[in-house]
Formats: C-alpha cells, sequence, structure tokens
C-alpha cells in the first residue's frame, strides 16, 4: 500500500472558523476525514499531522523519507520565509506537493513569493480544498506512474 503524509502548517487548525470567505467552511478534521476516504479509494494509506510550529513540522519532514511515498503539505504563512522548512524538503528524496487553498499569487504581495516551491514537485493553488485531493492524485501518479 502506498502511504502519503498530508502536513498543515499553522493556522490550519482554524479551517472552517478562519476567514471562511477565503479559506471555506470546511474544519481541518471534516478535510481530514474527507481526505483520508478519498485516499482509501486509490489504496493510499494517509496519515494526518498538523502544528503551528515549524521545528514540528521539520520532523515530521525529516522522518516521512523512511515512513512515507509523499507528502502533501501545506505550510501555510511558512511558505513565505521559512528557509529551515526548505531546506527540510530539500533534504530527502521523498516527492513534497505544496497545496494552498487559496491563490497565493492573488492576496497580498507578501504571499506571492514561495520559498519552498523550488525544492518540491509541484505546487497547487487556489483550487480550495479540492487542492488536497489533486495533489493525493498527482503524487500517487508519481511514485507509481498511475492513477485511478
Amino acid at each position: 500500500m502506498v502511504r502519503f503524509l498530508l502536513l498543515n502548517g499553522p493556522n490550519l487548525n482554524r479551517l472552517g472558523m478562519r476567514e471562511p470567505h477565503i479559506y471555506g467552511h470546511t474544519t481541518l478534521a471534516q478535510l481530514e476525514k474527507q481526505l483520508t476516504e478519498f485516499a482509501s479509494e486509490y489504496a493510499v494509506e494517509l496519515t494526518c499531522y498538523q502544528s503551528n510550529y515549524e521545528g514540528a513540522l521539520i520532523d515530521q519532514i525529516h522522518r516521512a523519507e523512511s515512513l512515507y511515498d509523499g507528502i502533501i503539505f501545506n505550510p501555510g504563512a511558512f511558505t513565505h520565509y521559512s528557509y529551515a522548512l526548505r531546506d527540510a524538503i530539500a533534504s530527502i528524496q521523498t516527492p513534497v506537493i505544496e497545496v494552498h487553498i487559496s491563490n497565493i499569487h492573488a492576496r497580498e504581495p507578501f504571499r506571492h513569493q514561495s520559498v519552498l516551491a523550488p525544492v518540491t514537485a509541484g505546487q497547487i493553488v487556489g483550487l480550495g480544498v479540492n487542492g488536497y485531493r489533486l495533489a493525493i492524485l498527482a503524487l500517487l501518479d508519481m511514485v507509481e506512474g498511475k492513477g485511478k
């Protein structure tokens, strides 16, 4: 069975409550349940983890190399300035897809730059929570060369 890690960064524990006009009304718990069920349809075991702490996310990325076939990562605001997360991603062979619920390129100027994008396998932005589903399919295609 293929195993993916879903990482969500700072403030994503507030999904459904924080700026629903931007991030929607789906809570993190609802999203994780939906994505776990979706992944299982493709014989993918999805492990979900959220933290507001950069070091905890780095630890998960380091551990992922020996445990998971791919990582789906919404780094939240760390996207724009965390060189430590960038270096953690660059240090592993496991493919990472960066996901953002909103279109970071159409928002405030400070959100336009991702310091992580150059070391990820790809970036999905602005498609709401559907971006996570697309990331699962893209990673599956990368690691197995097939989708459903």
